[in-house]
């Protein structure tokens, strides 16, 4: 329950305890919710946190479900997600879901306690003084945009000023801050409020802009696809503007699933190594492209990067410099935030004139009309992918989909059907099994009220599933669907194809428990159904109360493959499983 604070607004000059500082600074901020697990070496962060009641504390149980719910909430509301942990394992149980904030540019801040400055090693040659001592700050520097240990309390306003200022500026990601308890517990002169700078983005050469829509214009077959750097660059009002105003169909990475509703007549849909297939077939046979806020990395291009440029041109906007002409060579490389790019090509586009695509978009309704995605497998019981369009439908109060990582996954970026609103979040980069149970809390505090549905498979489930206790504790409007095979099923479907069907630890000696009793033992109401007869009847009582946490277990047949799939070996184009691949993936 949130209190009202009773914790004093200090000015420069007054002395305050640290602790009570950082409580401050994150309010101030605009931190409604930080998530932590207690621990001996951040309780005076905790006490302080408490005692000024402006703040929501979620204790979580595990530190990894913590920090998937601070990824969460900062890809919901742009302002850093916060998590806690204590030394030792507290910290190291982060890096999981540090990485995947760093992957999937997330802005967040971890805060980490540290055992006491004289109980630190130093330059002993010792493994450790202090009891749980540990460098996590080392640990965390290849994952996150900086790392900071706090060595005297009067660094601890700029840190924090510039933790949050790095968090989100320019590609956003995590940001690690170390605090000694002894640190924690000092006396702070709070300074004045530290300014923001600011800093000039590199301009666009004017003469790029006639070059960029002379061709747009003249194309018979342009694309725009976006990627995960749209969402995380503020910037899905603009994209949607924009490829209005130049009529240009727009195909979507998987962490790109919402940035477009699904009655948008512009959507395509998703491309890349499960992507729909008319989609990839879309991408293969368009003559000019636009790339904005995507990576190009193998998941979306397929190996044959050749292939994948063809003879078209290829622009591609991205805020970071190494990311241009890294795996496709040959595009026209824009440094710049997408939105800031999209900002000025806005008001450029209006300079000229675009013709209606209707041919363009009559061709790739006719591919999707060919290759529907309810259609790519056959298979016994129910469809995922059809099951898939029924959720969504069902759903439509719903503000965001939290989906976990594994086959479910593509079949829920293939067909999930978005209104303009809903959020999709999974793990991309990092691809954690156990990121949608607990990110579906954090997406629950971004939006209080407002129902979230998660979508998980049987295994993902299982990494994080203590988290069924927090959702009860808070009351949280959750909806959870686990999509239950039986099996490791994506892995397994590698074997399947590359080691003669022999299922080690993805089948055999795997298993799960019944998902309706554990729901129940949670005091979360239930169900289980196994045949496509039950979906309509089933999810009218997943949504009988949107106002509380339920639980569906799916029954899907074992064997049922993602599909399509590109082909290993082959251009985005080929697909299986009408085309086999003809080289193990490695990846």
């Amino acid at each position: 329950m949130l209190r009202i604070g009773v914790l004093p607004v200090n000015n420069p000059g007054d002395l305050m305890k640290a602790s009570d500082y950082v409580a401050n600074f994150l309010f101030e901020k605009g931190v409604k919710s930080v998530f932590e697990l207690s621990g001996g070496m951040i309780m005076h962060l905790i006490h302080s946190i408490e005692q000024g009641g402006k703040i929501n504390l979620v204790s979580m149980h595990h530190e990894q479900g913590a920090a998937f719910a601070a990824d969460a909430m900062g890809r919901m509301t742009g302002i850093p997600g916060v998590a806690m942990a204590t030394s030792g394992p507290g910290a190291t149980n982060l890096l999981t879901g540090i990485g995947s904030c760093y992957f999937d540019s997330s802005p967040a801040v971890f805060i980490t306690g540290q055992v006491n400055r004289h109980e630190q090693k130093g330059e002993r040659q010792v493994r450790q003084l202090g009891f749980q001592e540990t460098d996590i700050v080392t640990m965390a520097q290849p994952i996150t945009k900086a790392a900071f240990r706090v060595k005297a309390v009067e660094e601890l306003p700029t840190i924090l000023d510039t933790a949050f200022a790095l968090a989100v500026e320019g590609r956003p990601g995590p940001v690690l801050v170390d605090i000694p308890m002894d640190v924690q517990r000092a006396d702070l002169n709070p300074p004045s409020p530290i300014q923001p700078s600011t800093k000039n983005s590199p301009q666009i050469d004017p003469a790029f802009w006639k070059q960029f829509f002379t061709e747009i214009a003249k194309a018979k077959r342009p694309v725009i696809l976006v990627g995960g750097g749209i969402r995380a660059g503020l910037a899905g009002d603009l994209l949607r503007k924009f490829a209005t105003l130049i009529r240009v169909p727009v195909v979507h990475s998987l962490m790109a699933v919402d940035v477009l509703p699904y009655s948008d007549p512009l959507r395509v849909g998703m491309i890349g190594s499960y992507g729909n297939r008319w989609a990839n077939l879309s991408l293969g046979k368009s003559d000019c492209l636009i790339v904005l806020g995507s990576r190009l990395d193998v998941r979306q291009t397929g190996s044959e990067t050749k292939a994948f440029k063809g003879d078209r041109s290829i622009y591609h906007v991205d805020c970071e410099t190494g990311e241009m002409n890294n795996r496709v060579t040959g595009c026209t490389a824009i440094v710049s935030t997408v939105k800031e790019f999209l900002e000025t090509a806005s008001v450029e586009a209006r300079q000229h004139r675009f013709a209606a695509r209707d041919e363009w978009l009559r061709e790739i309704g006719e591919l999707r009309r060919r290759f529907p995605d309810e259609k790519e497998i056959s298979v016994p019981g129910i469809n995922p992918n059809r099951f898939m369009h029924s959720l969504s439908q069902s759903s439509a109060k719903a503000s965001a989909f939290i989906v976990d990582v594994g086959q479910h996954q593509m079949w829920a970026a293939q067909s999930l059907e978005l209104s303009a609103g809903q959020r999709f979040l999974t793990s991309g980069g990092m691809g954690s099994m156990g990121f949608s149970l607990p990110a579906a809390i954090g997406a629950a505090f971004s939006t209080p009220n407002q129902p979230i549905v998660v979508v998980a498979g049987d295994g993902g489930f299982q990494c994080n599933i203590q988290e069924l206790q927090t959702v009860v504790r808070n009351g949280l409007p959750i909806k959870m669907v686990v999509i239950n095979n039986q099996c490791h099923g994506m892995v397994r479907q590698f074997q399947e194809s590359y080691f003669e069907k022999r299922y080690p630890s993805t089948l055999w000696g795997y298993s799960a428990p019944d998902f309706s009793k554990i729901g129940n033992a949670y005091g979360i109401s239930s169900c289980t159904i196994s045949d496509e007869e039950e979906t309509l009847g089933a999810l009218k009582w997943l949504w009988k109360d949107p106002s509380k946490p339920s639980l569906l277990n799916v029954m899907v047949d074992t064997y049922a493959n993602a599909y399509p799939k590109i082909a290993f070996g082959f251009p985005i184009t080929e697909m299986e499983p009408l085309v086999k691949p003809i080289e193990m993936e490695g990846t």
